[in-house]
């Protein structure tokens, strides 16, 4: 077998097992979330265990848990027996990983959990397991196969967990009403979390860097004011300083193919009127909406009397790093 075909038999194989744990899911499920919403609504936690590579997973899981507003933390099963029990409160939520649902250190974990008043999730594929007898809530993560050929190492069962994991917190996000702002808030250093923080008076260019012009100026000066201020376009105001219009290299080259007089004329007979603007209080994500949906290269920022105070300039936005 090639090494693509391998590569697509894993994927398959993995796939499969993907939609046989998908059929599987049954009311245990929906327990588990409210079980996890109930904790968390009370300030408690999700503490995550698991052994070796079950363990490795488990800190995806709890990764995406506490990104996702319900906190969440990974106990080590050898060190918690000495001393890292510390990290668990009556009132947490357990969730158990073991695919055997026999794993030795994990089994001689819960006793110890039990002294507190916690409820134990496990995700296994073996429901008749003893980890699952010891359980409040069992979610069933049985694969046909491993995609390894020997049918041994972990890889369809650790892909089915981390893909209940992430079902289980996408449910108890949407559950606890968790929205985009509140992502934002837990991913300042983000481009998500810029995105949704920063507002487009943040990241606007202001100052000699904006270009702006009146209607009655020719196209020749109004070139020079471009040229300072080293920007693709000029926002055109009318004589009460309000936006009236827009004119870009675009509307230049457009013109300067079948206007001779082009230079000479003011402004108000060549630009596009009523152009696309933002306020300046609109968030960050609005303008990239903007620049996904119309093709533009500026947007023109402007204030509570449409007055351009400043141009958000598409070539700004990796260095912000907000897209």
């Amino acid at each position: 077998m090639s090494h693509l075909a391998r590569a697509r038999a894993v994927f398959d194989i993995e796939i499969a097992a993907l939609k046989k744990v998908r059929a599987q899911l049954d009311p245990s499920f929906e327990r588990a979330v409210e079980t996890i919403v109930a904790a968390v609504g009370r300030r408690g936690k999700v503490v995550v265990v698991g052994i070796g590579k079950s363990g490795n997973i488990g800190h995806k899981i709890a990764a995406t848990l506490t990104s996702t507003g319900a906190v969440s933390v990974v106990l080590n099963s050898v060190d918690a027996l000495h001393g890292d029990l510390g990290i668990v409160n009556d009132g947490d939520v357990i969730v158990a990983l073991s695919y055997s649902g026999e794993s030795e250190e994990l089994l001689n974990l819960l006793p110890a959990l039990k002294r507190f008043s916690v409820k134990i999730i496990s995700l296994t594929g073996n429901v008749k397991s003893s980890l699952a007898r010891h359980s409040d809530i069992v979610l069933n993560v049985k694969v046909p196969k491993e995609a390894c050929p020997f049918n041994l190492a972990p890889t369809s069962s650790t892909t089915a967990t981390l893909v209940m994991g992430d079902a289980l917190a996408m449910a108890v996000l949407q559950a606890r009403g968790f929205k985009k702002s509140d992502y934002a808030r837990y991913h300042p250093a983000g481009a998500i979390g810029r995105a949704m923080l920063l507002k487009a008076g943040d990241i606007m260019r202001t100052g000699n860097r904006n270009a702006v012009a009146g209607q009655d100026l020719t196209v020749k000066e109004v070139l020079l004011v471009m040229t300072r201020a080293k920007s693709g376009s000029v926002s055109v105001v009318d004589s009460r300083g309000k936006l009236a219009g827009v004119f870009t290299d675009g509307d230049l080259r457009r013109h300067m193919a079948t206007d001779a007089g082009l230079l000479s004329r003011p402004l108000k007979q060549v630009m596009t009127p009523r152009p696309i603007c933002i306020s300046e209080n609109a968030l960050a994500q609005e303008v990239l909406k903007i620049f996904d949906e119309r093709n533009i290269d500026d947007l023109i920022v402007v204030n509570s009397k449409r007055e351009p105070v400043g141009l958000v300039d598409s070539q700004d936005l990796p260095k912000l790093k907000i897209m």
